[in-house]
Order: C-alpha cells, then sequence, then structure tokens
C-alpha cells in the first residue's frame, strides 16, 4: 500500500500537487500523436456529432496541456476557447501550445467563473473531484448560460472491472486515490438537477487501455504506432456491443436547464 505525503491537504490541493508532479510523463503519453488520435475518434467524435460550435463561447475544463482545445479550435476554427486547470503547470503549457488564455480554477471551490459560456467540456476532469463532484457540478452550472451544454468524458464506475480499478488506484503512483475514483453517470444525473442528459454513450475497449493509457499500463511509447492502427479497428468492433457493463467509460452531452 502507498504511503501518503499529503494527508493534511484537501482534495483540490492534493490534486493540484499530484497533477504537477507527475505532469511531464502524463504529457509525453496523453499527448504524443496515437494518442490524440484515440482522443478524436472516440472521445470528441461522438461528443461533437452533430454540432457547430463556431461562434461559442466555450471553457475547456480540466484542461492540462490544451489538447482538447487544439482539435475545437481544429473543427470549430470560429469557437472562443478558454482553459481552466488546478494545475499552474498544465496552464502554462496550455498558453503555449494553443496561444488560449489559461486561468487556474478549483472546481470544487464554489467561486465559478461569470455565466459567460455557451459550452463546458471536460475530458477525464471530473473524476479528480470525486470527494466534492456536486460541487464541481455546481461550478460547471454556473459557468454556463441557460441552455448550455456540457459535454464530458469519464471513467464509468458501472463497470465490470471497477472492483479492480479501485484496487489499482491503491497502489498505482499515477493516481491520487483518496481523490479520484470513477463515476457512475446515472447516479450522477440523478443527483444533479441543474442539468439534464441528451446524450450519453459507453465506450472504451483495448485501445482506451493501452493506447490512451498507455502511461497506467506502461507501454512503451515506441510501441504504440505500432499497435495503434489494428488496436482502433477493435476497438471501433467493441463499442458496438451493447449496454453499460462492459465498457471503462463513458461520454455524455447535459443541457443547463
Amino acid at each position: 500500500m502507498r504511503t501518503d505525503p499529503h494527508q493534511n491537504m484537501v482534495g483540490s490541493e492534493r490534486q493540484r500537487v499530484h497533477f504537477n508532479r507527475i505532469h511531464d510523463q502524463y504529457e509525453a503519453h496523453y499527448g504524443d500523436p496515437t494518442s490524440m488520435e484515440f482522443r478524436r475518434r472516440f472521445f470528441l467524435d461522438p461528443l461533437l456529432e452533430g454540432l457547430d460550435l463556431n461562434g461559442a463561447v466555450v471553457a475547456d475544463l480540466a484542461a492540462g496541456s490544451g489538447y482538447t482545445t487544439i482539435e475545437l479550435i481544429r473543427r470549430f476554427p470560429r469557437a472562443t476557447v478558454t482553459g481552466f486547470d488546478i494545475s499552474e503547470q498544465a496552464c502554462d503549457a496550455y498558453m503555449r501550445r494553443t496561444g488560449r488564455h489559461a486561468f487556474h480554477l478549483d472546481l470544487t471551490a464554489g467561486e465559478p467563473p461569470s455565466a459567460a459560456y455557451d459550452v463546458a467540456i471536460v475530458i477525464g476532469g471530473l473524476h479528480h473531484c470525486v470527494r466534492q463532484v456536486h460541487d464541481a457540478l455546481a461550478t460547471v452550472a454556473g459557468m454556463l448560460r441557460p441552455g448550455g451544454l456540457f459535454l464530458m468524458a469519464e471513467p464509468s464506475a458501472d463497470c465490470w472491472l471497477e472492483p479492480l480499478r479501485r484496487q489499482w488506484y491503491q497502489r498505482d503512483h499515477f493516481f491520487e486515490a483518496s481523490t479520484e475514483a470513477a463515476l457512475s453517470h446515472q447516479l450522477l444525473l440523478d443527483n444533479t438537477p441543474t442539468f439534464k442528459c441528451e446524450l450519453v454513450h459507453y465506450l472504451g475497449g483495448p485501445a482506451y487501455f493501452l493506447i490512451y493509457n498507455s502511461l497506467v499500463f506502461r507501454l512503451p511509447r515506441r510501441l504504440k504506432a505500432t499497435v495503434a492502427a489494428p488496436m482502433f479497428v477493435a476497438e471501433s468492433m467493441f463499442n458496438r456491443l451493447p449496454g453499460r457493463a462492459l465498457f471503462p467509460y463513458f461520454v455524455a452531452r447535459w443541457r443547463r436547464v
């Protein structure tokens, strides 16, 4: 069992310190071309299908180094996108990479920027706020105009592998187990009256684990490009299966009421 050197920190501060510590390794694995292709095909394609965000004011939450923003700008060049992250290192990297503004934001602090955004998007960031997830959702709601969209991709607690995932979070130093955990989409929605769900897909096969999460599974980056093509084919086939129990993550589109 890992010891906790930050046991006296509150949840958001633990996450900030944790992500600053792993930032360079995280960026190397989650920002390489094969992980970016996974993000485009299996997170953003289903989330953005049928949407035109040109002219929209978009908040990229838990934005990291700006990979989601780069893809949003590519698809919607007239969108105004701003990044937010709890990590100062991530905000600096975001501005260098995207040329857009980024601001330090603790989603759980309950002091959101003004309700000036048409869209908020978070890719794998909400589950880092699990101790105060409803505070985080209140922050998102406070940032959105009425009728605004909240787009998310998060690990699913409804997957049959969830007991193994919880054990892994406890033992792997790339996770901050006391403040992050997979989320049950339906439970989250049932306890969030500010939003209604317009779309949810349960997804994730071999490429999710070995390509997108190569850092966690210790797959050397030099091998990812070699195995990515057949894994992406397998991923597309696996995602056609029904139900939710087989799938390790979900993508969802919510609208602020």
